[in-house]
């Protein structure tokens, strides 16, 4: 086995998006910092209304797929399609956009505390222009999963248990194989999990900080900064005094070009404008 270490850092910065909405982005910052198939993650969290109240009214998107998860609060998602989705605190939505849709994505809430997280994972070619589709994962669907000093919750992919135990989270069966881990750890608590070899893997702490790689060469992996990880077959991590919080995410790079225009990514810039044409023209989906 090959412990990953910690390759690089990529700081979380502010940012506004959607109708003024208040957030942190680390991956997606610019085209330099992607790491296929990843495109985009963002965090957001705050106590005031005033940074998310306006949420995100409707905005289209064609070629990748988003995921949506929520720590705390609540999201409304409607579509061109006629779906209406309830993102609850504790839950999730993938949404594979494909083909194109059109939807919103506003706060349930006047007040209150928000905390969750988008990533924006690629499509390969051949599935780019597949018919959209959603699913709302409960909070019931990705309960905690005990472990030593502390619990996980799976969304994408297989928990492996240091006893040998196998819990496969509600996504499953996609062509970039993800695995996306929630995972809360006590104080100086270590974790470790296999992780495929050859998929690209990053770590994003969003309490506490992380200590990363084998015990004997670990770095530093601060709060609300993604870590990427080297090429192996494994992570090692510890907690740091406070306990921490942090989010896995693996999955099968593509390999094929992109060619982003703010929600459209695709292989070429002719399909970056015939996606263009298909909106301007109603016929995106």
């Amino acid at each position: 086995m090959t412990t990953r270490s910690l390759l690089k850092i990529i700081p979380s910065i502010p940012v506004s998006d959607g109708a003024g909405v208040k957030l942190r982005r680390s991956l997606g910052q610019s085209q330099w910092l992607r790491l296929d198939p990843f495109l985009m993650l963002d965090e957001f969290a705050t106590d005031n209304p005033d940074d998310y109240i306006a949420g995100f009214p409707a905005h289209p998107h064609r070629g990748f797929e988003t995921v949506t998860y929520m720590l705390e609060g609540d999201f409304l998602h409607e579509d061109h399609l006629g779906h209406k989705g309830h993102l609850r605190g504790g839950g999730a939505q993938w949404m594979t956009a494909g083909r194109g849709i059109i939807h919103s994505e506003m706060p349930l809430q006047q007040s209150g505390r928000l905390h969750g997280f988008q990533f924006w994972i690629n499509l390969p070619a051949a599935e780019k222009m597949k018919p959209a589709a959603y699913r709302d994962i409960q909070p019931e669907e990705i309960a905690p999963v005990p472990i030593p000093g502390g619990e996980v919750r799976v969304i994408a992919g297989t928990l492996e248990t240091a006893d040998g135990a196998s819990v496969p989270g509600p996504i499953q069966g996609l062509s970039t194989a993800p695995l996306f881990l929630d995972v809360r750890l006590e104080a100086g608590r270590r974790f470790s999990h296999p992780v495929a070899e050859g998929h690209t893997a990053f770590l994003y702490p969003y309490a506490g900080s992380l200590s990363v790689g084998a015990a004997d060469a670990a770095k530093p992996l601060p709060a609300r900064q993604a870590g990427v990880l080297s090429p192996g077959d494994r992570i090692e991590l510890a907690a740091d005094s406070e306990g921490a919080g942090f989010l896995l995410l693996a999955a099968r790079p593509l390999g094929e070009p992109v060619v982003q225009y703010g929600p459209f990514v695709m292989n070429t810039r002719e399909e970056i404008e015939q996606a263009l044409d298909d909106y301007r023209a109603g016929t995106l989906a």
